[in-house]
This record gives C-alpha cells, structure tokens and sequence, in this order.
C-alpha cells in the first residue's frame, strides 16, 4: 500500500448470522481513519482468504458469536499458510469464553477482543500493529 494507511478486514465466517458487533467494530475503526472492508455474514474460509489476497489487507478481524471460533481459527491459520500472507495478524472478538483464551493466543491470535470491549482498546490495538 503506498499510502500506509491501515487496512482491516472484517468477517464474518460460518453460518453465525449476527453482525452488529462486528459492523459496531467497522465503523469505529473508520472512524478513526483506518480503511476497512467488511465481508458481510456468512464467508467462508476460501472468500476471507481471497479478499485478504485481493486487498493488500494489514490486519484480519474475525467476529464470533456462535461458538465456532475454535473450529474456524485453525482453518483460517491453515488457509493463510499456504498464501504469501501467513503472518497476517488475527485478532478474535465476539463470544469467547475466558478460558479459550489462552488456546486462541496459542493458536496464533494477536489479541482476543470479548464483548463489551471499549471500541477506543480496539483502535489503539490495531494502531500499534
């Protein structure tokens, strides 16, 4: 990108159909001036992967809400191994119990964001990346 500017995709994968967080998360992030691409629900790991691909995106946010981010982290991880973006950070917001915490970090996670997380936290985070 030759403007430096940050650019974040947001998306939301599987069947989970709630979107508010995630689109609360796209504006505020917007707002602070950095670009965002919002995937709308329902992608699958090959979509998110060639948006990321096809967009020169920095950071990759994925919301959750259905419990299935345990399943779908390895498979986007896996996914993004095999491209030239492997190191992509990934942050996890939505739903998360506090003890998968631990495991989403360790399965190469920058930052889990839970529910409620002030939207300034989230900026500043992605910011510094």
């Amino acid at each position: 990108m030759a403007d430096n500017k940050k650019r974040v995709l947001i998306a939301k994968i599987g069947l989970d159909g709630h979107d508010r967080g995630a689109k609360v998360v796209a504006r505020a992030l917007r707002d602070a001036g950095i670009e965002v691409i919002y995937t709308g629900i329902r992608q699958t790991v090959e979509d998110i992967i060639a948006m990321i691909v096809g967009n020169d995106v920095n950071v990759l946010g994925l919301s959750f809400l259905a419990g299935d981010h345990m399943t779908m982290v390895p498979k986007i991880k896996e996914e993004l191994q095999k491209t030239q973006t492997p190191d992509i950070p990934l942050i996890v917001g939505g739903i998360i119990l506090h003890q998968q915490i631990p495991e989403l970090l360790a399965m190469g996670v920058e930052k889990v964001f839970l529910s409620g997380t002030p939207m300034e936290e989230i900026v500043a985070f992605i910011e510094k990346l």
